[in-house]
């Protein structure tokens, strides 16, 4: 039998929405990604250096969890207070206000710095697994370069004025993907709104997380703000709607109100003007393709990798997807062998075509029902 290139439509849109070309964000430097496909949504200068201030402590957090996923320590591990620590407490920082001798877990320390922001509670967890500080920002750094932050160094793990302190908006971007994508329960850290200390000397200390952006309902989960005089405020942000979610990072933020209101204006702006769509799941069953002389009509097929693509609302009516093969498929068919394509497509222009692979070995029948079937096919063209 001849085979023939075989389309099947998945999905089309076939209407457009005005969509606003810009946000006007009033910002120094900024970003929005889309998290499923990384399409850059909004940007400027986002290549930018700035200090990241209490951004920084997002990869503070990150040496952490991978600490704790290859059980180097636990959550429950107790960690001593230098004098050092708690000097950050007495110099005006913001502080989870932890004492000298104090031995409090790793849990603590890492909610005093997701949520709290405490520079103490930094350089304790930093002295607590590394030894010191400079070796804490040492791993800091190889980590970055190891996910992709190509602009960026660590000197601390605070945040705090350095000028060898650095990064830009799309790093720190990368590196909230990072977080998200890897750590999705310890991400939670990241959207409680308050921490309470029982600290050593005194009352419990409650504090409010300073993204005001967690006590709106808007969806948004984190992720963490910072503030230096030289940048002025500063936030990477992400919001999750139903099965669709956003980052945002902007520094140069005038004051505390405009971080958020700026920052609300930017991801729901993405969220309006664009959509994401799930087109296949890793390694999920999500294709059926037609096969010939095989004991089996269809041979099932799954993608190696997650298959979303990002388009502006307004180009929607330009946005099709079609699964392309030759076929059917002449049995016998090996598991795991590639059987179609999933092709995107802006109007005629190929945007990404990904494999499908089968799932499954189908097994040729037998020569007489193979014969029966040919002949059937020559006579009445029905395989």
């Amino acid at each position: 039998m001849n085979n023939f290139i075989k389309y099947i439509f998945i999905l089309s849109i076939a209407w457009s929405i005005a969509a606003k070309a810009n946000p006007n964000i009033n910002i120094k430097t900024g970003i929005l990604i889309d998290y499923h496909t990384d399409k850059v949504l909004y940007e400027l200068e986002p290549d930018m250096s700035i200090y990241p201030a209490s951004m920084t402590k997002i990869m503070t957090a990150i040496v952490a969890f991978d600490l704790l996923k290859s059980k180097k320590i636990s959550l429950d591990d107790k960690i001593t207070i230098s004098d050092k620590a708690w000097r950050m407490s007495q110099a005006g920082y913001s502080s989870m206000f932890i004492m000298v001798n104090d031995q409090i877990t790793v849990e603590n320390l890492l909610r005093g710095i997701i949520v709290a922001s405490g520079n103490d509670a930094c350089v304790a967890l930093a002295e607590g697994v590394a030894g010191t500080e400079e070796n804490f920002a040492a791993i800091m750094t190889e980590k970055a370069q190891e996910i992709g932050m190509t602009n960026t160094n660590f000197t601390n793990s605070s945040g705090l004025n350095d000028p060898y302190n650095y990064s830009t908006v799309r790093d720190i971007a990368i590196m909230s993907k990072y977080l998200i994508s890897n750590y999705p329960n310890y991400y939670e850290y990241f959207k409680e709104t308050e921490f309470t200390w029982d600290r050593t000397g005194g009352n419990p200390i409650t504090q409010q997380n300073r993204n005001l952006l967690l006590f709106k309902n808007l969806g948004v989960d984190g992720i963490k703000t910072g503030h230096l005089a030289v940048e002025q405020y500063s936030l990477a942000s992400s919001i999750m709607k139903e099965s669709r979610r956003l980052i945002a990072v902007g520094s140069g933020f005038k004051t505390i109100a405009a971080r958020s209101a700026q920052s609300r204006k930017l991801l729901y702006w993405g969220l309006t003007n664009s959509e994401t769509f799930e087109i296949a799941k890793k390694n999920e069953i999500d294709f059926q393709v037609d096969t010939w002389l095989g004991r089996k009509k269809k041979s099932p097929g799954y993608t190696k990798e997650d298959v979303y693509y990002t388009v502006e609302k307004k180009n929607l009516r330009n946005f099709n997807v079609f699964l392309e093969y030759a076929g059917p498929i002449k049995a016998p068919i090996r598991k795991d062998e590639v059987i179609a394509h999933i092709k995107i497509y802006n109007k005629d222009e190929l945007i990404k075509s990904v494999p499908v692979y089968s799932a499954e070995r189908v097994e040729k029948i037998n020569f007489i029902l193979s014969l029966i079937t040919s002949f059937n096919y020559m006579i009445w063209g029905d395989a």
